[in-house]
């Protein structure tokens, strides 16, 4: 019965590696990402690239183990959540107001050490921002989060 048990088991797995979700990945550099229009410094744009882009970006720089299921569908759903909360590839889209409240919860979720997630750096070691990134990316968001006041008189 054990033998029987394990051989559904194994079937199972085996196919659900065949229903793998699209992946997050852009052939292009979108015209709407915020670099195309805002000032981001190079160490900021370090920064983001290796501790934001992957959940809210559309290129994500997939892990090994992205292609095994039921860790793909959890990768995938992760990955939409964070491009629903907040998605530099397309943040020029935003009203003004929106990307002034975004970039004010990038420095709420900074301070508070809510990102990166510590789920996604324990995974991801290099993606774990030091003191000072974090001083910078909450810096930059301010003072860009400022500008788009100011500009549209928010």
């Amino acid at each position: 019965m054990k033998v029987k048990i394990y051989a559904v088991l194994l079937l199972l797995f085996v196919g659900m590696q065949f229903l793998q979700p699209t992946r997050n990945k852009s052939v292009s550099s979108l015209n709407t990402s915020i670099e195309k229009h805002f000032e981001v410094p190079i160490d900021v744009q370090n920064s983001l690239s290796k501790a934001c882009y992957d959940c809210h970006s559309d290129n994500t720089q997939y892990p090994w183990y992205a292609g095994l299921q039921p860790l793909a569908w959890y990768l995938d759903h992760h990955i939409n959540e964070g491009k629903k909360e907040l998605n530099f590839s397309v943040f020029s889209t935003y009203p003004p107001q929106k990307a002034a409240h975004k970039l004010e919860e990038i420095g709420e979720v900074l301070t508070l050490n809510e990102m990166p997630l510590q789920s996604y750096t324990m995974l991801h070691p290099l993606a774990d921002l030091s003191n000072e990134e974090k001083t910078k990316l909450i810096t930059w968001a301010t003072e860009l989060r400022k500008l788009i006041v100011a500009k549209h008189k928010l």
